[in-house]
């Protein structure tokens, strides 16, 4: 297969996640000749009962990791293709990034290079697992190429995220008399508004920080005063969260309570030269490898603009040139450490 035929072939097989096994069954078969052709070894690393991540490695030191994530956002969508697009869900976020990231590796193999790896990981979208699993079992990779869309440049660092869920109680009653009763659904508003207000930090390099009230939901019927009601927010970190936790819990003090559900920190990464620069503001699974599969760098085709959208799509181009980048960046990245 060519790196088109192969974006589509995975795009095919729905892997929303929690439901990835077939897409990495797919790729166990589809890797365990290369790796027994070139002289690899191939494993499967449970994460949960029927999810695994992959790991194949190449030669001795490794030195290079490349790896991405096998799971998309809902809903399925199934793959179709133009003169200037591969279109599907994952089409860039991520299995065109597998498939440019197989073929730069077989390209690199029949070239005779070695020390480098793949790792394809589940659970992405939802909380990283497959990366946290992965950290538990580093293998001494001293660079991890981390594929996500950047349109092929170099991520300079990733923001990070805060999210929150944000739950206030109130008191029943009948709506024709609220003066018995104790909206939560206005206590709820009250504290995002209060949190809207909320100065937030910006960075140099990564910019502003900012807020996304994502959800909102509660009570019972509009005849009803409210006795509960809820709602979770998401903020994109570019520093320390110290501030920005202290000022959430002030805005929501006596109104609602808060209740921290993830935090992923922001991220400086490496470049290479010759390759174009980039800052992205979304958050990837580099953070939950901890720094023991190496240095990390970010880099893939396509564009985030377009992934969880029912648009979703890569450029044939850019996959193209995924393929050379991605050889590039082994190469060098290989050249460097035997210095």
């Amino acid at each position: 297969m060519n790196v088109f035929e192969l974006t589509r072939a995975l795009v095919d097989i729905e892997s929303i996640t929690n439901n990835e096994e077939r897409v990495a069954l797919y790729l166990r078969d589809y890797l365990a000749p290369l790796a027994a052709r070139y002289g690899g070894a191939i494993e499967t690393i449970e994460v949960e009962p029927r999810r695994f991540n992959i790991f194949v490695q190449w030669g001795a030191p490794l030195i290079v990791t490349l790896s991405t994530h096998l799971d998309t956002v809902p809903p399925f969508i199934a793959s179709r293709e133009d003169d200037t697009y591969i279109w599907g869900r994952g089409a860039c976020d991520t299995k065109g990034i597998i498939a440019a990231m197989i073929k730069a590796v077989e390209a690199l193999l029949a070239a005779g290079d070695r020390g480098f790896g793949l790792l394809f990981v589940v659970g992405e979208e939802r909380n990283s697992a497959g990366a946290y699993k992965a950290a538990q079992t580093p293998r001494g990779s001293r660079y991890i190429i981390n594929g996500e869309p950047t349109e092929n440049h170099l991520a300079l660092g990733s923001k990070g995220a805060l999210r929150y869920e944000v739950c206030a109680t109130g008191k029943m009653a009948h709506s024709a008399y609220p003066e018995l009763g104790d909206s939560a659904v206005n206590k709820l508003l009250d504290a995002l508004a209060e949190i809207r207000r909320i100065p937030l930090p910006v960075d140099g390099l990564l910019g502003p920080s900012t807020l996304n009230i994502g959800t909102l939901a509660g009570g019972r019927a509009p005849n009803v005063i409210a006795d509960e009601a809820r709602a979770d927010i998401m903020i994109r970190l570019v520093g320390d969260s110290t501030e920005t936790k202290a000022a959430l819990h002030r805005a929501a003090e006596g109104r609602a309570d808060l209740r921290e559900v993830i935090e992923i920190p922001a991220v400086r990464l490496a470049a290479v030269p010759g390759i174009p620069t980039t800052v992205v503001a979304y958050t990837t699974d580099i953070p939950a490898f901890g720094g023991v599969w190496g240095e990390p760098l970010l880099i893939g085709p396509g564009t985030i603009h377009v992934a969880h959208t029912l648009e979703e799509r890569v450029p044939k181009a850019q996959l193209l040139e995924a393929v050379e980048l991605y050889q590039q960046i082994v190469k060098d990245l290989c050249k460097r450490e035997s210095k």
